[in-house]
């Protein structure tokens, strides 16, 4: 199996993991939920378990580092063991800071300082005792990948030289950059009922748009959708001797940031030559501000007033995204769930509760665009300057991929008190390796 596809089996084993948790918790009249059995956060709340009770109770932790374009996560979750049982979840504590690690790509020593404040939040949150079991990861998304290879490995390199500094478990490859379709910020952690148990799999797919890259990737079980497909985007595997098969496909350069900079007419890695200045016909007629992104601060302006602003928009994002997006026939008949901007804009339109999530369709994307790109031109949504862009790219995008105007789709953040990622996946993957290889 090549490596790129390994972060969509993650995906998979994390939704396991949380289903098995739920299970666990639904099921069990007899005990109290885990989450109210074990301390939260704080480092001071869990020194007050000796390291008898903590052995006592099997408890195992791993630490991920989501370093992504637009910000580093961390990850620090906390499974409950149990002899003859997969591990479940028990708790996870989240932090993210910005800017992304790539934005330190001409002074890798000021990485330093956001790497050790995340590290102190892992410091705060695993015992003591359990440092030097507990592994630490790092994996870089499409942020590092943009860049060129020599400015990542030195900003990799420094990344080794704090985590080698600190006692947790660690090994140089624990730190490495997802390659393609690794990059996985759709997670199945957020479907508790997709799992893999049984003879079947659930005819699910999953959407993340990220600021640097966007991906899409499904269940299969139809052989013959799998022959339609192109070799390269299929992989297999199994897990409790039951093979599963998936798709799946990223696209560089297609996260919203990106995309919203090609439309405005930059480059991505191409500084403009002169003045940073960008005109665009998706932002209102009297705009003028500025955008940093990957480093670079460009001067944003509207055109003048003339023509529609969603309509010359809607050109400019279908110009850009010509014949860069494969369409797959069949995904309006699945259940697919959609996160990172997806929901974020869904978000900022109202069509979702931030905290619960809910379901859109594809025309609510399109509607918003045209309803925000409608008040701009009436001189409102000032505070939201990019959102007839976005808005409009993103429903380009979903119509690229072959969904119709009346998919629906599910938008969550978070399960059980996990954040929808592959990491949960990936920390599984880890932790069930080390307790039957010793190694990650």
């Amino acid at each position: 199996m090549r490596f790129p596809k390994l972060a969509f089996v993650f995906m998979f084993v994390g939704c396991l993991v949380v289903y098995l948790t739920y299970v666990k918790h639904y099921y069990d009249d007899s005990k109290p939920p885990v989450s109210d059995q074990l301390p939260q956060h704080r480092m001071d709340t869990h020194k007050q378990l000796t390291s008898a009770q903590v052995v006592s109770e099997n408890f195992q932790y791993g630490i991920m580092f989501d370093a992504g374009s637009t910000g580093t996560r961390i990850h620090i979750f906390k499974f409950q063991i149990e002899p003859n049982e997969a591990p479940t979840l028990a708790h996870e504590t989240f932090r993210a800071i910005k800017p992304g690690l790539s934005a330190y790509a001409d002074d890798p020593e000021k990485s330093k300082e956001g790497l050790l404040e995340l590290l102190n939040v892992a410091k705060d949150t695993v015992p003591e005792t359990l440092w030097s079991s507990s592994p630490l990861m790092l994996r870089a998304t499409a942020g590092l990948r943009l860049l060129p290879g020599e400015k990542a490995t030195i900003l990799l390199d420094k990344v080794r030289e704090v985590f080698s500094e600190c006692l947790f478990l660690y090994r140089p490859d624990s730190v490495s950059i997802m390659d393609g379709t690794d990059e996985g910020t759709v997670s199945m952690t957020s479907l508790p009922y997709c799992v893999l148990h049984g003879t079947e799999t659930p005819t699910v797919g999953m959407l993340d748009l990220g600021g640097g890259s966007t991906q899409i990737t499904f269940a299969l079980q139809d052989e013959k959708t799998v022959q339609t497909l192109p070799i390269d985007y299929v992989t297999s595997f199994q897990m409790f001797n039951i093979s599963h098969a998936l798709y799946s496909y990223s696209y560089l350069g297609l996260g919203l940031m990106s995309a919203r900079l090609a439309v405005l007419g930059g480059i991505e890695g191409q500084p403009l030559a002169g003045p940073q200045e960008l005109v665009s016909p998706c932002l209102a007629p009297d705009y003028s501000g500025q955008w940093e992104h990957a480093e670079v601060l460009y001067t944003v302006k509207g055109q003048k007033a003339g023509e529609p602003i969603y309509e010359t928009c809607l050109t400019k994002v279908e110009k850009m995204i010509y014949k860069r997006v494969r369409k797959i026939e069949g995904v309006k008949d699945m259940d697919f769930y959609a996160f990172s901007y997806h929901y974020d804009r869904a978000v900022d339109l109202g069509l979702i509760d931030e905290s619960t999530g809910g379901s859109v369709r594809v025309s609510d994307y399109t509607e918003g665009a045209k309803k925000v790109c409608n008040n701009m031109a009436a001189g409102g949504i000032k505070e939201s300057p990019f959102l007839c862009l976005d808005l409009t790219y993103i429903s380009v995008l979903l119509q690229e991929l072959d969904f119709p105007p009346d998919k629906e789709l599910k938008l969550a953040r978070q399960i059980n008190n996990a954040e929808t990622s592959w990491a949960l996946g990936a920390t599984f993957h880890c932790i069930e390796s080390l307790r039957k290889h010793g190694t990650c």
